[in-house]
This record gives C-alpha cells, structure tokens and sequence, in this order.
C-alpha cells in the first residue's frame, strides 16, 4: 500500500545503494580481524581463499563508491551522504582489492616465509599514512554527525523511522560507529608492529581487534536490517 501524504520521494533521482555497501563494508572489516587472528594462531590455511573473501566485498565497495563519489546519485535529497558514504567506500574498497590481488599474485612467497605474518605486516606497514589519513576523515564525519544532526531516519522509514521525534538518537548512534572505527584505523598501523605468526598478541592489538570486529558486526547488521527499512521507506515514499 502506498503512501501518497507526508514525504515523498523521486526515487529516479536519487539511487540508493548505501545497503550492500553497509555490508560489504562489515564484511570487509570482519574478513580483515579473522585474517589477522588466523595468522597470529597459525590457522590461515590457503592465501587464495582470503584473496576471494578481501576481493569480492572490494569489489562491491571500489563500484558502488566510485559511482557515489563521482555521479552525488543524492544530490536532490542529501548531498552530504555522497561524501559520509561514498568516499569512506571508495577508499576501503580499493584497499581490499589491492589486499585481494597482492594475496593472488604474491601469496606463494608469503607462504614460503619464516613468519607469514611479520612478512604481511612489513608489507602493509608503507600504507600507515593513507590508513591514518582516512581515520581522521572517519572521525571528521563523526563530528559532522553529532554537530549537524546527520543520520536521522524520516518517520516513513519502518524501525528506524520510530525514533524521528529524536534526531540525535540515531546521529549520535551512527556518528560513533563512523567515529570508532576511525580509531580502529588510527590504531592499525600501530598495531601491526611486532605483530607475526606464532606471537603474543599486544594489548594495542586487542584493542584494535574489538573495535573494528564491533563496526563490522554493527555495519554488517545494520546494512542488512536497511534491506527492509530502505524498502519500507521507498514503498512509503512513492507518492
């Protein structure tokens, strides 16, 4: 049943795909906390198997957000949303794609090394800067979030819509998960020191390990719960 009173939308003018990016994302984080635990333990197994599981959210996010990034598909409605989640994508999918094809292409010599994962973390370390760079961006849109009230679902939106009476709710609950996981980043690269095969994990390494495993459940879930939300909220904005 459609809606025709309150807001309405021209969906034709504002393609919405920030849903599989959501879980490509949770997954991308979740896949990168099994990797790394699986190589501190010994329990990586096959390189190949990991290539496909960095790649194929890779591939999701490097499309999706290439297309958000360069076409602003929310420019009619919430042009800020452009940037919040299609630059953040665009960034995390082309650092999952090239952790994907160094795995296929160089996953042999990594197996043949002493320690698997003192060699991967060597090899991660030159791209601190970007990793650092892009959570301070992360923890800007945190800001962005709680300052300007970003984030709040219209009340035509099943679940979510529920709590539009208090905006802050949903932009404080959303602008943490940005914020927190942009700690998660700033934290990585310091991480990845004495890290290897076989060796105790540092408390550094905890810590970075719980937060970026909390985001990518929390994304993961609620890019999923949004599979209906999103609908609900197109049904009921249709006019």
């Amino acid at each position: 049943m459609l809606h025709t009173e309150g807001l309405v939308i021209d969906w034709t003018q504002m393609p919405t795909y920030n849903t599989i990016m959501s879980v490509a994302a949770g997954a991308g984080l979740l896949t990168l906390v099994w990797f790394a635990w699986s190589l501190q333990k010994s329990r990586v197994g096959s390189l190949d198997g990991w290539a496909l599981a960095f790649g194929t959210p890779g591939i999701i996010m490097f499309a999706t957000g290439l297309h958000m990034t360069l076409t602003w598909p929310f420019a009619k409605y919430f042009p800020f949303d452009n940037i919040i989640f299609g630059e953040p994508s665009l960034a995390f999918g082309i650092v999952l794609l090239a952790a994907a094809l160094f795995l296929w292409k160089r996953g042999h010599l990594v197996e043949a090394s002493d320690d698997m994962g003192a060699r991967l973390a060597a090899t991660v370390r030159p791209l601190s800067i970007l990793i650092i760079g892009l959570g301070l961006s992360l923890i800007a849109i945190m800001f962005a979030g709680l300052i300007f009230q970003l984030f709040a679902a219209p009340p035509e939106e099943p679940i979510t819509g529920a709590f539009a009476d208090y905006p802050w709710l949903e932009a404080t609950a959303m602008s943490g998960l940005f914020g927190i996981t942009g700690v998660g980043a700033i934290l990585f690269p310091f991480a990845l020191n004495t890290f290897g095969t076989g060796k105790k994990i540092t408390a550094i390494q905890w810590v970075v390990g719980i937060i970026l495993g909390a985001a990518g459940i929390a994304l993961l879930l609620f890019g999923a719960l949004n599979f209906f939300t999103h609908v609900g909220l197109i049904v009921n904005t249709m006019g």
